[in-house]
């Protein structure tokens, strides 16, 4: 029999493991403050100790934290500026209209020391007042969370491409792509709860009854304030977001070239998963998948236009509506009525009635007479001659025998040692085209390792993978094709 707080126990522990422990960093109660009555006052309490004394922008902290007294002082100095607390809420009458502000402040910060926003510690025979970093940094993301603008996507997209860049060229570690990774997650959310909050701003200001206030709120807070700030630059050539291919062109380099997999591989089982190879691995393939999401973000984007659309449409259709109802309709009617109502009944001088007919036939609208169009062409197709066939497969077969990527350059070299552990360039048998095509990647690789730059030397690392090229000499030397002479090697194992 298990007993029940055990159970209870290995209960939130299995919890844990499915969900982010969050109490398990933050106090259980941080929140009663906020639930309460008097929530918009602790909420300001809160934002003004944070500036004046617990937050990045507040001045250096003493080490030991602040006493008592000043942090009393500062709730004070709030609450003089505040009207009547709640005190039904809280449970007792300290903060009851009529009470000194000092008793109020008392009673306001044993609250947030319960809570656990603040924390008190005995130094000596005083009372220092800190805030646990995890409260204080939860508190910065509250506040920033409070202020969120517009998000610029293009901003967003360009710290992406150059984290990636750094992966791949600069030979940076795991940690640049879990931050590429994370950018990524918060950029597709982001764009794919401004739809919703388009829909949810819309049916908020539909409840306005003056015109004025519905046509200051659409134009400031969906128009001005748009949830994407460069939203009408995003279908444009010239926007960082076209180059989202490139951006999984090198995610995929990423994930094909063993070199560089292996590399951030080997930062994931340090840091991440010490000792755990498999959970290493599954954690890189999340994040390479948190990056491959940004090839979807034109679903994502079909969507929020469909909705901009539609909250134009309501806009318009609503301030088309209020135009049509400010005129005194009543009033005219009102003065027809009365006009009939007041004149002679054998003669009725100006009548508000038109001299002809009011309604007929003539005045109705004409039903719409269906165009019928004459049904569109077949698409014409067009048939390759044999002779057209037969070079198009020669031209392809030529293109591909000049392609050369670093699996086939690798595997040409590897045949071209047979076995040996060492060559030089003038050995190299370039019979072939194949072999040619591999002889002069070999001889740009030589001249990026014989340069000073460094993103050229990353580079060919990346082109020969685990082959090494040395160059031996200084000036070209004459030969089938001319160039300065280097070296093959195949590495050591275990280096």
């Amino acid at each position: 029999m298990v007993v029940p707080d055990l159970a209870e126990k290995i209960r939130q522990e299995v919890v844990a493991e499915r969900y982010a422990p969050l109490f398990r960093v933050l106090p259980e109660r941080l929140f009663a403050p906020l639930a309460s009555t008097n929530r918009m006052r602790y909420w300001t309490l809160l934002c003004a100790l944070h500036a004046r004394r617990f937050g990045p922008e507040a001045p250096l902290p003493p080490s030991n934290g602040f006493t008592m007294t000043d942090i009393v002082r500062e709730i004070v100095q709030e609450l003089q500026d505040m009207g009547a607390w709640d005190d039904a809420d809280d449970g007792f009458g300290a903060l009851a209209s009529g009470t000194p502000l000092n008793i109020q402040a008392l009673a306001i910060f044993h609250r947030l020391k319960d809570c656990g926003w603040i924390r008190v510690d005995k130094v000596g025979v005083r009372d220092m007042v800190t805030m646990a970093p995890a409260v204080a940094q939860f508190a910065t993301r509250l506040i920033e969370f409070a202020h969120t603008g517009p998000v610029f996507v293009a901003g967003k997209v360009r710290s992406i491409e150059a984290n990636i860049k750094l992966v791949l060229e600069e030979g940076a570690d795991g940690s640049t792509l879990q931050e590429a990774a994370q950018q990524t997650r918060a950029l597709m959310e982001h764009v794919r709860v401004a739809g919703t909050s388009v829909r949810d701003l819309m049916t908020e200001l539909s409840g306005q009854q003056s015109t004025g206030e519905f046509v200051r709120r659409f134009f400031e807070d969906f128009v001005v304030k748009m949830f994407i700030g460069d939203y009408k630059e995003l279908r444009t050539r010239d926007h960082p977001l076209s180059r989202r291919q490139e951006i999984m062109a090198m995610v995929e380099t990423i994930q094909s070239n063993e070199f560089v997999r292996n590399r951030v591989l080997a930062w994931y089982a340090s840091k991440r998963a010490p000792g755990d190879e498999l959970r290493a691995k599954a954690l890189l393939q999340r994040d390479i998948l948190k990056i491959e999401e940004l090839s979807r973000i034109d679903e994502y984007l079909d969507r929020l236009d469909e909705e901009v659309r539609r909250a134009t449409r309501m806009a318009m259709a609503f301030l088309d509506y209020r135009l049509r109802a400010a005129r005194p309709l009543e009033e005219l009617v009102d003065h027809a009525i009365k006009a009939v109502t007041e004149c002679d009944t054998e003669y009725v001088p100006a009548t508000p009635f038109p001299a002809e007919e009011a309604l007929c036939g003539e005045r109705l609208m004409l039903p719409k007479v269906p165009v019928e169009r004459a049904p569109p062409r077949a698409l014409r197709k067009q048939v390759m001659s044999p002779t057209q066939e037969a070079r198009a497969r020669l031209q392809l077969k030529a293109r591909n025998r000049r392609l050369m990527s670093p699996p086939i350059l690798a595997d040409l070299i590897r045949r071209q040692l047979n076995g040996r552990e060492h060559m030089a360039s003038t050995e190299f048998d370039v019979c072939s085209i194949e072999n040619v095509r591999a002889f002069q990647s070999l001889c740009t690789v030589s001249a990026a390792v014989g340069s000073n730059s460094a993103q050229l030397k990353a580079n060919a690392r990346l082109t020969v993978n685990k082959f090494k090229i040395l160059r031996t000499g200084v000036d070209a030397m004459p030969g089938e094709i001319s160039h300065v002479a280097f070296d093959i090697a195949t590495p050591k194992e275990g280096k």
